[in-house]
C-alpha cells in the first residue's frame, strides 16, 4: 500500500507549486490568485529509497520497482468554506478521501503574491482552515444523529456503536478540539474510521518559507513547529520554488544545487519521511534477478497481511516467510550469504514485519 496525502492551505501559500514539484509535471496551475485549482490534481511519486537501489545492484535485479505515494493537490479554502464559500463543499469532499493532510503554509514575505487575508501569520491561517474542518464536521454529525435516530431506537448495535463516537467527535469539536483528539478503542477503530471525519486526518504542517530560508527555516516556520508540538502534530521546512527548481535537475546536479544551499536532502525526501511518520507506514523488500522492489505496510503487521500486500491469494494461502534483516543481506552479499551465515529465518504467522525486511512468501495456491 501506499497513501493519499491531500496538499491543503489557504490560497496563495504555495500548494501548486509545491504539487508541481513533487510530481514533476505542470498539471497543477500556479498562479497568483485564488482558485487557480478547479479540480483537484493527483499525482504518483515514487517513495525514493536508497536501501533498494543497493539490494537490486547485490542481487544483479534487471528492475527496480520502488513503491509510490500519492498527493492530491486540493484548491484553496477559504473562510467560510464549511459553508459553502469560495468552492469549499466540493474540496471539503476531496479531503474526506485522502489519508493525511499536508497543509501547506506561507512562511515567507513576498509583496509581490497576495496573500487573501492581507498579512503573513501561518498559524493564524493553520486555524482559519482548522476551524473550517471543525465545523464541516460538526455540521456532518448533527447530519448523521438525526438519520440513525430510528435505529438508535430500535436498538440496533451498529447504529449504537455510531451515536456513541459521533457523540464524542461532537463533545471534542464543541470544547474547541478536532476529532483526532478522541480516544478510540480497538474494537472501535474501523467504525470510526469509515466516520470519515475530516478533523480525524492526521495534519503534517509544511512550512513554505523562501529559497535563502530553505535550510534553517525562520520566526514563521518556528512558531509552527511550536504549534504542531503542542498539537502532537509535525512539520517540515520546505521551499517550493526550490523543489521546484530542483525537480527540472538531473541527479547530479541535484546534489550540486542542494550542497550549493547547504540542505542534505530535497524536500520531497523530508515531507515523504514525515509522511511516513504521521501514518505510522515502513518498507520490506522483495528481491531477485527478475526485480527489486519495495512495498508500504503500517507499522505492526504480521506477515500474512504483509504478503497480501503483494496479492491476496499470498495472504490467503500464507504458509511462511523466508526473512533477512536489510543490514545482513547487505553485509553478506545477498541471500545466499545471509543463508549460509544462518541469517535467513523461517517465520510464521505471528511474525511482526520490520522495516527493511526482504521477504520471500511461501504459500499454497
Amino acid at each position: 500500500m501506499g497513501f493519499r496525502m491531500g496538499i491543503v492551505g489557504l490560497p496563495n501559500v504555495g500548494k501548486s507549486t509545491l504539487f508541481n514539484a513533487l510530481t514533476r509535471t505542470a498539471a497543477a496551475q500556479a498562479a497568483n490568485f485564488p482558485f487557480c485549482t478547479i479540480e483537484p490534481n493527483v499525482g504518483e511519486v515514487a517513495v525514493p529509497d536508497p536501501r533498494l537501489e543497493k539490494l537490486a545492484a547485490i542481487a544483479q535485479s534487471k528492475e527496480i520497482i520502488p513503491t509510490r505515494m500519492t498527493f492530491v493537490d486540493i484548491a484553496g479554502l477559504v473562510k467560510g468554506a464549511s459553508k459553502g464559500e469560495g468552492l469549499g463543499n466540493q474540496f471539503l469532499a476531496n479531503i474526506r478521501e485522502v489519508d493525511a493532510i499536508a497543509h501547506v503554509l506561507r512562511c515567507f514575505e513576498d509583496g509581490d503574491v497576495t496573500h487573501v487575508e492581507g498579512r503573513v501569520d501561518p498559524v493564524e491561517d493553520a486555524e482559519t482552515i482548522e476551524t473550517e474542518l471543525m465545523l464541516a464536521d460538526m455540521e456532518s454529525i448533527e447530519k448523521r444523529l438525526q438519520t440513525i435516530q430510528r435505529k438508535v431506537k430500535g436498538g440496533d448495535k451498529e447504529a449504537l456503536q455510531q451515536e456513541r463516537l459521533l457523540k464524542a467527535a461532537m463533545e471534542a469539536l464543541e470544547a474547541g478540539k478536532p476529532a483526532r483528539t478522541v480516544d478510540v478503542d480497538a474494537e472501535d477503530a474501523r467504525t470510526w474510521k469509515l466516520l470519515q471525519l475530516l478533523t480525524t486526518k492526521p495534519i503534517l504542517y509544511v512550512c513554505n518559507v523562501g529559497e535563502d530560508e530553505a535550510a534553517e527555516g525562520n520566526a514563521h516556520s518556528a512558531a509552527v513547529a511550536k504549534m504542531a508540538e503542542d498539537q502532537g502534530a509535525a512539520s517540515v521546512v520546505i521551499s517550493a520554488r526550490i523543489e521546484e527548481e530542483i525537480s527540472q535537475l538531473d541527479a547530479e546536479e541535484q546534489e550540486m544545487f542542494l550542497d550549493e544551499l547547504g540542505l542534505e536532502e530535497a524536500g520531497l525526501d523530508r515531507l515523504i519521511k514525515a509522511g511516513y511518520d504521521l501514518l505510522h507506514l515502513q518498507t520490506y523488500f522483495t528481491v531477485g534477478p527478475k526485480e527489486a522492489r519495495a512495498w508500504t505496510i503500517k507499522h505492526g503487521t504480521l506477515a500474512p497481511q504483509a504478503a497480501g500486500v503483494i496479492h491476496g491469494d499470498f495472504e490467503r494461502g500464507f504458509i511462511r516467510a523466508e526473512t533477512i534483516a536489510y543490514d545482513d543481506y547487505v553485509a553478506l552479499g545477498g541471500e545466499t550469504g545471509a543463508k549460509d551465515a544462518g541469517k535467513m529465518r523461517a517465520e510464521g504467522k505471528s511474525y511482526e514485519v520490520k522495516d527493511g525486511d526482504v521477504l520471500h512468501f511461501l504459500f499454497n495456491a
